[in-house]
């Protein structure tokens, strides 16, 4: 992919992670050259497979920021973002452990208990767990503080009622977790009294029904919960404080390289075929590696800093908003071209990546939303 070789190298990447490049590079020829996957778009929330992830976790790239003491590998955000972009870059299937990579490892790391650590990080390193988050419910959008999930306190535990929607792969998740109320809506802090439980997909009083989009694709899905219980064991954090542990979650979410990369595979291919001089329009391609090239250095830094556990979420917000509009427009470029271009396989991706389009700026928080994320935190500074 010869693209892949044009995107600069962050300035905040050390020396040592250009072989880690090179050894997941190897892998995934390998893998490709072998039929054990083809390459495709928004992979990253499509693309299940859960062989392809047990053959990452052999090679130790699941659970990478997971200490040794919880049988992870103990390496930084920085090696695991070198990682994540090679896999993204080749449309490599990894939404079978995405979410509990991305955002259930460093959570659980972050607020989980002794017990909930020991439970779940392991089976995420091995690539045996899988995890979907709970937020979004029906009519809420991206408002999480008009969530109507109840939790209400019974002995031994909590019982939950409510819907979730949009739950990304809870069909095949074994866990999810889900943000509750606790407490009756205060008018002057609607934020307050949300909290998050670690909740079984398979548990009784939980139904997962699918949702599936318009070109016939099944990977959300709606979570209903009818008096679900939940033990003290797998409260989350803190009772109450729901709100503060969502917002620091969604900078993982958010700030990653599958903001910007969920369509590379196109632009790769667009870029090869003009080298060919099968397509023409230059000027288009080169503006859209140029935006991708910004994004890379963008979401890199973003990693360094929570290497440094320093707050992103201004930063990931921002990440989120120019990256998904890119892909977008990566989406579009692509399937103009493909009116001028013998292949049906490139043909097919970009109309899967069309498809997708309305998504891209949907999931993580709307962009109209982070927009005003935006402009808030600026008018702070």
């Amino acid at each position: 992919m010869t693209l892949r070789r044009l995107v600069p190298r962050s300035a905040a990447e050390r020396p040592g992670t250009e072989r880690l490049r090179s050894e997941v590079r190897q892998f995934l020829a390998e893998q490709v050259a072998a039929g054990l996957f083809t390459p495709a778009v928004d992979a990253w929330l499509c693309g299940w497979d859960e062989d392809f992830t047990a053959a990452l976790a052999e090679r130790g790239w699941l659970g990478m920021t997971v200490p040794v003491a919880y049988g992870g590998h103990g390496r930084s955000f920085l090696e695991r973002f070198v990682v994540t972009e090679e896999l993204l870059a080749a449309g490599a299937p990894v939404a079978a452990h995405w979410i509990a990579d991305r955002q259930i490892v460093p959570s659980l790391l972050k607020y989980g208990t002794v017990r909930q650590r020991s439970e779940f990080l392991p089976k995420i390193v091995e690539g045996k767990c899988f995890f979907g988050i709970g937020m979004s419910e029906p009519d809420s959008g991206s408002d999480l503080a008009s969530v109507r999930t109840r939790a209400e306190r019974v002995d031994g535990g909590w019982v939950l009622t409510g819907t979730k929607v949009w739950t990304s792969g809870a069909h095949l998740a074994h866990a999810f977790i889900a943000l509750a109320r606790t407490e009756p809506v205060d008018p002057a802090d609607r934020h307050a009294g949300l909290s998050q439980f670690i909740v079984d997909l398979h548990g009784q009083g939980v139904q997962v029904r699918p949702i599936v989009s318009m070109n016939g694709a099944h990977h959300f899905n709606e979570v209903i919960f009818d008096a679900a219980f939940v033990p003290d064991a797998m409260v989350f954090g803190e009772i109450g404080f729901g709100w503060q542990q969502v917002t620091s979650e969604l900078s993982f979410e958010r700030s990653g390289p599958e903001r910007f990369l969920s369509t590379f595979v196109l632009l790769d291919d667009c870029a090869e075929q003009m080298s060919s001089q099968q397509i023409s329009r230059s000027a288009d391609l080169g503006r859209l590696v140029a935006r991708v090239a910004g994004l890379h250095q963008m979401s890199s830094a973003i990693a360094g800093a929570l290497q440094r556990q320093e707050s992103a979420d201004l930063a990931a917000a921002v990440v989120k908003v120019l990256g998904t509009t890119t892909e977008g427009d990566i989406a579009e470029f692509a399937h103009l071209c493909s009116d001028h271009t013998a292949g049906p396989h490139f043909s097919e991706m970009a109309c899967a990546a069309v498809d997708q389009r309305p998504g891209f700026t949907l999931r993580g928080g709307t962009n109209e939303i982070l927009r005003g994320v935006i402009a808030r935190g600026l008018g702070m500074r």
